[in-house]
């Protein structure tokens, strides 16, 4: 992996969850098009975002962390239902999962992409692996302090007020995003950072097909972790009984063993992925202005790509 280099403290790394806010963007700003028909305003609502954020924080680098396999077959080898409810029915014969998304957003993801690559924006993916898994290398590998901005919560594994990474929260949106440190996620869940990703495979997450701990919540699940620490020592307890651990959680922790054996590798996200070279520095100006300017005219992009050039200027 080739690591950012060491740079002064000022400087501030912010990865974003592309597919995260471009969905966000999408459903969330009123239809525009393009002269020839195209729909573009998860392209224009993207661009804001980024406009946006780079406005009110002025990282010095920035990366957008792409989802190359939004659905890794190893994670499904694992855990089955693993995304399976957003998998659109394939027809009969070999073929790749292909994730369900709205034709109108699916055909705005590849003029996403020629935009970013116009003005010069970093983008990061790795084959076989999820935008999270980039977002866990990159904001445990950098030398430098992290923003990451997403709309998912199993990102908050990474928040670590150590080594200052926090996480820019938008599921109400980027204008009313939450900034979450370990003292955020200790009041909202009763865990640490560092437990939520065990946290999180005990309750399970209907909207990632992840099932949990039958009759396990969220309260139950931190009571748990608070006491036996990880996912581990309540294992453990569970099978010794002599341990503290009451009736009715063991036998639950007990009927999930299969489970709970695989589920904490598909919850945990990748810290050490091998990166291709890149270059995370905002730039100053497009990388192609005359295609970013080309691109504009096309798509109906005039208003916001003349806000990312000027906050891209400073």
């Amino acid at each position: 992996m080739r690591r950012l280099r060491q740079v002064a403290s000022e400087k501030r790394l912010m990865v974003l969850d592309s597919a995260s806010m471009y969905f966000r963007a999408f459903f969330g700003v009123p239809e525009v098009l393009a002269d020839d028909g195209t729909p573009v305003n998860a392209v224009r609502g993207f661009l804001d975002f980024i406009s946006r954020l780079v406005g009110d924080y002025r990282p010095s680098h920035l990366v957008c962390a792409w989802d190359n396999d939004w659905r890794p077959q190893w994670r499904v080898d694992l855990i089955p239902s693993y995304k399976a409810h957003r998998v659109v029915q394939a027809i009969p014969g070999p073929r790749p999962d292909i994730e369900q998304v709205p034709d109108p957003l699916e055909i705005q993801v590849p003029i996403i992409l020629e935009v970013l690559a116009a003005a010069g924006l970093c983008v990061v993916g790795v084959d076989g692996y999820e935008a999270d898994d980039v977002i866990g290398t990159l904001a445990t590998g950098a030398p430098m302090p992290v923003d990451v901005v997403t709309g998912d919560r199993d990102l908050f594994q990474l928040v670590d007020d150590g080594h200052d990474v926090r996480v820019l929260y938008i599921a109400r949106g980027v204008g009313n995003h939450e900034r979450v440190t370990e003292h955020v996620v200790v009041e909202k869940y009763r865990v640490l950072p560092g437990q939520y990703a065990d946290f999180a495979t005990l309750r399970g997450d209907a909207s990632d097909g992840l099932p949990g701990v039958a009759g396990i919540g969220e309260k139950t699940a931190a009571s748990l972790l608070l006491k036996f620490g990880d996912l581990r020592g309540i294992v453990d307890a569970a099978g010794d009984p002599e341990s503290e651990m009451s009736p009715g959680p063991r036998r639950k922790i007990l009927d999930a063993a299969d489970y709970l054996l695989v589920a904490p590798q598909v919850v945990a996200v990748a810290r050490d992925l091998d990166l291709a070279p890149y270059d995370a520095t905002l730039p100053s100006e497009p990388r192609d202005p005359d295609r970013l300017d080309e691109l504009a005219e096309r798509y109906n992009l005039d208003s916001p790509v003349k806000r990312l050039r000027a906050v891209l200027a400073g």
